[in-house]
């Protein structure tokens, strides 16, 4: 397994409300884990959700005996959810903090992949995949018919989510199971990638990097902050 994970401010914010977590060496009973959030809120608030998601379902999953892997996840994210509820519960200038949360661990030859919110997680074989489905509202015009899938990127409301992390006191994750095999590539990432490139830019740079995920990592970055870097942008990159 060959791994990296960058985050980078963007172009136009001056702070980074993004966090990830990348370890390919055993957490708990899963022998890998990988997660990116991204905050939202005011300036504190939404680095502050981000980062207690992230520590708080790294703990649950180190310390959890749940018998399968989705009973894991969905044990450390209703923890990370109250987590950070009760934090903005406790500080009014806090309140409807909240994060989008993609997370992922590789066992044998099967991915176990959760998703809260718009951030994702694409699957390289032959071609991109996007496996995640994202909790937006242009997502959801999408398959109402309302607009295409191309135009979710420059729709007005593309950063209306429908679900997230801690904005309230139960939370409702999406887990899937995919088959993997040697040589394929996941990418996790935050908005901040999949609003400036589309998934054609990102397939391009998977497949001329293909060997050095470092590599792969630091164009996705940059071609972001190239069109635009309007967000903060974070990538783990998962090489099996």
């Amino acid at each position: 397994m060959d791994t990296f994970s960058i985050t980078d401010m963007g172009r136009l914010r001056n702070s980074n409300q993004d966090s990830v977590f990348c370890d390919e060496n055993p957490i708990g009973r899963f022998p890998n884990l990988f997660l990116v959030a991204d905050g939202m809120g005011g300036h504190k608030a939404g680095d502050l959700a981000s980062r207690l998601c992230i520590e708080e379902v790294v703990n649950q999953i180190r310390t959890s005996s749940a018998r399968t892997p989705v009973s894991a996840f969905e044990q450390a994210i209703a923890a990370a959810n109250q987590r950070v509820y009760q934090c903005a519960q406790e500080d009014f200038e806090l309140a409807g903090m909240g994060t989008t949360m993609v997370g992922a661990m590789v066992e044998d030859d099967t991915a176990y992949i959760v998703n809260i919110g718009d951030s994702r997680l694409y699957r390289m074989h032959e071609r991109l995949e996007q496996i995640t489905v994202d909790h937006s509202l242009v997502e959801e015009m999408v398959q109402s018919g309302e607009i295409q899938k191309e135009e979710m990127r420059t729709h007005p409301n593309k950063n209306i989510i429908t679900r997230a992390l801690g904005t309230d006191d139960t939370v409702r994750p999406d887990c899937f199971e995919v088959k993997v095999e040697e040589g394929d590539v996941l990418l996790l990432c935050s908005d901040g990638l999949t609003n400036m490139v589309d998934d054609v830019e990102i397939e391009t740079i998977l497949n001329r990097h293909k060997e050095d995920m470092k590599l792969a990592g630091e164009n996705l970055v940059r071609q972001a902050n190239e069109a635009g870097g309007k967000d903060n942008i974070s990538v783990i990159l998962v090489r099996l």
